[in-house]
């Protein structure tokens, strides 16, 4: 497969298909590369109980409303996967799959994107890969020496593999209260470990809150009167959502968080007053790294793991954008209705810049 276009879109998931849905109405020539066998990004792969923190209608894409799904307040995961799947084919966007990209390069006036089948020259880049793909686990010492079992949010499907054993939950994070919500329910025991104590939200506050922030934001920046509020201006809010199943594993007196641990050992966990916990299990629940390798072959600057960046355009190369890897590429850019409100200006960005190039 190789090619000449505008503008190559790495990576099909929400950020992706929203990049996509917005260059589709400028007229430009794109593709989509996925490295993914099927449509659904990163929620493919979601563990079975998996819900949206939000209703559908506050979890959309831009130009066309998430469904609601039968019987399910808050969306699972399948219906979103079908939900982007249909959405790709509602806009007909070109996405090809499964393509794995190498490397971008520059070549002569444009980019090169390399992939392990063939060759795409673009005088534009949006990279939307996410970062399900880097899990991030921290370098705790004793880690080779434990003789239980290790897994990752990636790893994670069912409870079951859990039943009747001592499992430690290590993560401050939605997903480390609700995979602790569901072991707790077949395990013999579990202890719940964060790095600082964990902040919930108040039990009537749900993902709408971040739709209803977003809108505020928008509106601001289009009335022209500033950035409008943040999820630093919800205070101390929280961080994590009381959806039903954390809910009640609170009122179980499951969500009782510890200090993070020490070390590990072959037969647990030890903390740094000499206190010890036997377990057969780590479940470390501790967030993932933005998968950008394909773009060391540029010159660009980097900053904690990602290119520096004005917005959503790269320092270094402005030809260059990236979208959905948290609020450092736009406010709530890797969450489906944070994704097509950072990809829009981003798409108007890189359109404006082709034009000016004599591209259209």
């Amino acid at each position: 497969m190789t090619g000449t276009t505008d503008v190559v879109v790495i990576g099909g998931g929400q950020a992706g298909l929203a990049a996509g849905y917005f260059l589709r109405r400028t007229g430009l020539n794109f593709v989509v590369l996925d490295a993914a066998a099927a449509p659904g990004g990163a929620w493919r792969h979601a563990w079975d109980s998996l819900r949206l923190f939000s209703p559908a209608e506050h979890s959309p894409l831009p130009g066309w409303w998430m469904p609601r799904q039968d019987g399910e307040p808050y969306p699972t995961a399948d219906h979103v996967v079908d939900y982007l799947a249909r959405y790709e084919r509602r806009y007909d966007l070109p996405v090809h799959r499964p393509v794995r990209v190498r490397a971008v390069r520059e070549a002569g006036n444009g980019l090169a994107v390399e992939s392990d089948r063939g060759t795409w020259h673009a005088r534009g880049v949006v990279s939307a890969t996410g970062t399900w793909d880097a899990p991030c686990t921290p370098n705790v010492p004793g880690r080779g020496e434990f003789a239980g079992t290790q897994w990752h949010t990636v790893d994670y499907r069912t409870p079951e593999p859990f039943r009747g054993r001592r499992v430690v939950v290590v993560g401050g994070g939605n997903s480390a209260a609700q995979i602790l919500a569901e072991v707790s329910t077949v395990a013999a025991d579990t202890l719940w470990c964060t790095a600082r104590p964990p902040r919930f939200m108040p039990d009537d506050v749900d993902g709408r809150v971040l739709f209803d922030v977003a809108t505020r934001r928008r509106a601001a920046r289009e009335a022209g009167t500033g950035s409008g509020p943040g999820v630093g201006d919800l205070g101390d809010i929280g961080d994590i959502v009381i959806v039903p199943p954390v809910r009640a594993a609170r009122d179980r007196g499951v969500l009782r968080a510890h200090p993070m641990f020490d070390r590990l050992t072959r037969d647990g966990v030890v903390f740094d007053d000499g206190g010890e916990y036997a377990c057969d299990a780590v479940v470390w629940c501790t967030g993932f790294r933005p998968v950008l390798d394909h773009l060391t072959g540029l010159n660009l600057s980097w900053r904690d793991g990602l290119p520096v960046t004005d917005g959503t355009r790269s320092v270094d190369e402005p030809r260059l954008h990236l979208l959905g890897y948290g609020d450092r590429t736009g406010f709530a850019s890797a969450t489906l209705i944070g994704a097509g409100r950072t990809a829009k200006p981003a798409v108007a960005d890189l359109a404006e810049r082709l034009r000016a190039d004599g591209t259209r």
